[in-house]
């Protein structure tokens, strides 16, 4: 009964095993085609040499893999600005796929000259600019794959004195992302560490930092799950009390890099 209960047992493994094989399989092989198509658009000689000149400090290649880009995705850069991130995005992507570029009026208006250039001749064609307000923006219900915050969530906490930037709504704005992505797709945050507790707008408007318990609160709220945390760009020499513009830090802040994911139920 023992060697006939083995041997049964053996089996029954091994059949699961030849079963899973051909999922893992594909899993790794489109695992692969995604770090080479990132690869790719890294390496592609028609990239801006501002851009490329920053890669090393960015780390692009573990970042867009963190997010799982991949060929034929849909994709939005929430407050792209000049759009580093975003014609990474739209290289990896490629003509199947889409980048949806947003700013809200005042992003767009701070760099307007980054973008003019980034989209002169119309050189990224899978790349649809939006500018709107968070409250103006509509995004198709279930159509992206991925979004990305670089080094902008904060923005969100953003409250200046002059009045230049807007108080906008981050439960809003995820809202409307967590309606846009379709199941079990993902949010990428990466952005500067602040110390925990707080007044956030006073946070962001002396420091222009944000505290990561926090950005996890909101997703959390909004209905997304944490599905990873990285350590890639951590800095343990950055105290976190000092602005992020400061000569002494500035590229070197201590950063975080969560990944959120809307349930796939």
């Amino acid at each position: 009964m023992r060697k006939s209960s083995s041997a049964g047992l053996l089996a029954l493994v091994s059949l699961s095993c030849a079963l899973c094989l051909p999922g893992a399989a594909a899993a790794e092989e489109a695992a692969s085609a995604s770090q080479a198509a990132i690869a790719a658009a890294i390496a592609s000689p028609g990239r801006p040499k501002g851009d490329v000149e920053q890669d090393a400090r960015r780390r692009p290649q573990q970042v867009l893999e963190f997010a799982g880009i991949a060929p034929g995705m849909y994709a939005i850069d929430v407050f792209s600005a000049g759009g580093y991130y975003t014609e990474l995005l739209a290289r990896v992507v490629g003509a199947k796929g889409q980048v949806i570029a947003y700013n809200n009026p005042p992003y767009a208006k701070f760099a307007e000259k980054g973008i003019a250039a980034r989209y002169a001749g119309d050189r990224l064609p899978n790349v649809k600019q939006v500018t709107a307000t968070i409250e103006e923006l509509k995004l198709l219900p279930a159509s992206l794959d991925a979004a990305i915050f670089i080094m902008s969530y904060h923005d969100l906490y953003w409250r200046p004195a002059d009045g230049s930037w807007p108080a906008t709504d981050p439960l809003q704005l995820l809202a409307k992302l967590h309606a846009a992505l379709k199941p079990g797709a993902v949010v990428v945050v990466q952005d500067h560490v602040a110390s925990t507790g707080g007044d956030p707008d006073k946070v962001v408007d002396s420091l222009h930092r944000i505290d990561p318990a926090l950005v996890k609160r909101d997703f959390e709220k909004a209905g997304f799950v944490l599905d990873g945390e990285s350590g890639l760009l951590a800095h343990a020499e950055d105290d976190h009390t000092r602005l992020v513009f400061d000569e002494t830090i500035r590229g070197r802040t201590d950063q975080f890099l969560f990944r959120f994911r809307r349930p796939a139920k």
